[in-house]
């Protein structure tokens, strides 16, 4: 060295052995350069001595930007608070160095010179590559941070007694290859706890309040100022259990898994993803979403999970996977992520096909979704992949309430494909009504054509369906539902008045004098179910529904009734009424006609097996008694009544096209249209009998 250089030297080595020894017997602290010197320069000197010390090698003129840092020889308890401080230990032959995880984040170069007359520090230099001196007594070993400990594993057993202490990496620098022992258990305990003085309110079975579950985990961000430690376990009441962990340097955030074994166990943090294996349950949090949470200028980046077990259901009243909802808290919005967030339930026993949702938390009760969520399902283990953060859960739907990929898939282009069918013979018939026969058109005739312009906007409305639930639009998906469910009603409301007529017909002898008949039955079948709509939009019965695949990936969402009960209260107890008094009509219309085809004077007319098939097929059609195959889906026959209804309804469009089109030209009327008097539209229209017992139904 030169000798202006030595004598700074030994100035600086004195007065740091001075103040050594007049300090109290407490820990020395960090200097406040210290950190600043890790994170600014590439390489930093450590000197095995017997004081703590730090200063800057550019500013003694040394060529070069380094750290040069004096330890102790030997760890003391006292020593172990000074978390940042490398520690060195000489035991017997072995010299070995703990460092934090802090140093192994830093890419610096660390050269550690232990002996006498270390002068040779000089040949130290931030450009040349890490490498070892020799320089007898003094041994200076280079040890890269970022790389040595990257791929090191937890070994309990190597680091002894030693693994208790804040100092997580143990390297080895006696041995020819430098070795690196992770000594920081991966499973963690938090490291406190925090009861939160908060009263959730509960309903009569013990439920949470969804709302105010939201708003519990909304208010971690103010939580994480008052926070000492790195982590907390968060205790709020009987059925809620969270864990805080804060990262405490911003630049070397990293992922954080969570995990636990049962519903009632508490919640461990775990800083490597192969620990994970040991636990059934668990939450990884990436470092991109903690990246996110920086972007947006959140001061301490931190992740808070609750665990509820008692969440209130939602309006459909869902199966939820262990009764276990999980939310996700990081102070900020986290979306659109590409490492995603995991949560993985393993060595599960269920029944039912799962399916991961997700909550934004807005509302009374929790609205399940399925977007941005993927399910993997392995047996009986079930991954769920989510791009943002908000409340989890993986919802059940009962085998029995599941099709068949294959099976959804050829049921929906059938459906397509006949409603597309359907939509093309309606139109045509519409067209012919109103522009060639609409002044000659029957009472019959004009329900039927109501019922014509109600099945096709029940058509139109289902095409589009899907394509409306897909642009996720939560105001545009109940108008969806509400206008398909309104014409649906509305069908079912033309088939019931069907009926009613050709009953009337019979009862009356094909003398109806109502007055305004026409009037009254339209605006009844038009107003009734634009009443039943209204209530059910009002009250927020509309909404995204999914139809379940036996694979997730093939569901299909839908706008639709998201309540069951209101479903088959309104859908099915409705049509129940409306099957049962037109098949009761449809057996009546037949017996007529039998009785009919027994006059010798129409045997002729009726002699023709198509006109009866389709005189049948109308029936059915006009009556809506296809619908009722919906009856036999379970069981064995889930299956193939699903094919023949859909079938059957796809095309009634096609059908009722062929009646309409057969009956209007099978023969000219046979009076004029009036009150009393009106023209036939039947195929048996224009059939004469002698039995009073025996009249054509389709007359007026």
């Amino acid at each position: 060295m030169k000798p202006h250089i030595w004598m700074i030297w030994i100035l600086l080595v004195g007065s740091l052995w001075f103040v050594s020894l007049s300090s109290s017997p407490s820990p020395v602290k960090t200097p406040d350069n210290f950190e600043n010197c890790f994170k600014k320069t590439e390489t930093t000197i450590v000197v095995v001595d017997n004081f703590y010390g730090c200063i800057t090698a550019s500013k003694w003129n040394y060529n070069g930007d380094s750290c040069i840092i004096f330890v102790k020889r030997n760890i003391t308890k006292s020593m172990l608070k000074l978390e940042t401080w490398p520690q060195i230990e000489k035991d017997k032959d072995d010299f070995r160095v703990y460092l934090s995880k802090w140093h192994t984040n830093r890419d610096i170069n660390m050269y550690i010179l232990n002996g006498k007359n270390c002068s040779a520090y000089q040949s130290v230099d931030r450009d040349t590559k890490c490498r070892n001196f020799t320089n007898d007594p003094c041994e200076i070993r280079c040890v890269p941070l970022n790389s040595v400990c990257s791929k090191s594993t937890y070994d309990a057993a190597s680091c002894g007694n030693k693994n208790n202490i804040m100092d997580r990496y143990l390297i080895n620098i006696t041995t020819p290859t430098i070795q690196c022992i992770n000594c920081d258990n991966p499973v963690k305990k938090p490291d406190g706890e925090m009861v939160l003085n908060i009263t959730i309110k509960t309903d009569n079975g013990g439920s949470v309040d969804a709302s105010q579950a939201a708003e519990l985990v909304r208010d971690m961000s103010n939580l994480v100022k008052n926070m000492n430690g790195s982590s907390a376990e968060l205790k709020v009441g009987a059925g809620i259990t969270g864990v805080l962990v804060k990262q405490r340097e911003p630049e070397d955030v990293s992922e954080v898994s969570f995990a636990y074994t049962k519903p009632n166990q508490s919640i461990n943090i775990i800083e490597d993803r192969n620990s994970l294996d040991g636990f059934s349950r668990s939450v990884t949090v990436s470092k991109e979403a903690f990246k996110k949470s920086q972007a947006t200028n959140t001061t301490q980046p931190f992740a808070a999970v609750f665990r509820f077990t008692n969440l209130a259901k939602d309006e459909n009243n869902s199966t939820v996977l262990g009764n276990e909802v999980l939310a996700v808290e990081m102070g900020t919005t986290i979306a659109n992520l590409t490492d995603k967030i995991n949560i993985n339930f393993k060595k599960i026993k269920f029944k039912g096909i799962p399916s991961c949702h997700s909550w934004n938390g807005n509302g009374s009760k929790p609205n399940w979704t399925d977007d941005g969520c993927t399910t993997i399902e392995e047996g009986e283990n079930i991954t769920c992949r989510c791009s943002h953060l908000t409340f989890f859960a993986i919802l059940l739907t009962p085998l029995n309430e599941t099709i068949p990929s294959s099976d959804l898939h050829n049921l929906t282009i059938i459906t397509q494909v006949g409603c597309g069918v359907s939509m093309f013979f309606l139109s045509i018939t519409l067209f012919m009504h109103f522009l060639l026969r609409r002044k000659k058109a029957s009472r019959a005739t004009q329900i039927l054509i109501h019922l014509v312009m109600a099945m096709f906007l029940l058509d139109f409305t289902f095409l589009i369906n899907t394509y409306v639930a897909n642009v996720n639009s939560d105001v545009a998906c109940k108008i969806m539902a509400a206008l398909m469910h309104y014409f649906m009603l509305a069908t079912f409301t033309w088939f019931a008045v069907h009926a009613f007529h050709l009953c009337l017909q019979l009862y009356m002898r094909g003398k109806i004098v109502i007055h305004h008949y026409m009037l009254k039955v339209s605006v009844t079948s038009w107003v009734l179910p634009s009443v039943v709509g209204i209530v059910l939009l009002s009250v927020g019965k509309y909404g995204q529904q999914t139809i379940y695949a036996d694979k997730p990936e093939n569901n299909v969402a839908m706008c639709w009734i998201t309540d069951n009960n209101t479903h088959y209260l309104v859908n099915i107890g409705y049509y129940v009424l409306v099957f049962l008094f037109t098949f009761t009509t449809f057996i009546v219309i037949l017996s007529w006609l039998f009785c009919l085809k027994r006059s010798k004077a129409t045997n002729l007319q009726m002699s023709h097996n198509g006109k009866n098939i389709m005189t049948i097929m109308g029936l059915c059609c006009m009556l809506g008694i296809t619908w009722g195959f919906a009856f036999f889906a379970y069981g064995v026959l889930q299956i193939p009544a699903y094919y023949i209804f859909t079938i059957l309804n796809s095309f009634q469009g096609l059908f009722l096209f062929i009646y309409y089109y057969n009956n209007s030209h099978s023969a000219e009327p046979t009076s004029q249209s009036g009150p009393g008097n009106l023209s036939s539209t039947s195929s048996t229209g224009t059939l004469k009998t002698a039995l009073d017992t025996c009249e054509n139904p389709y007359v007026n």
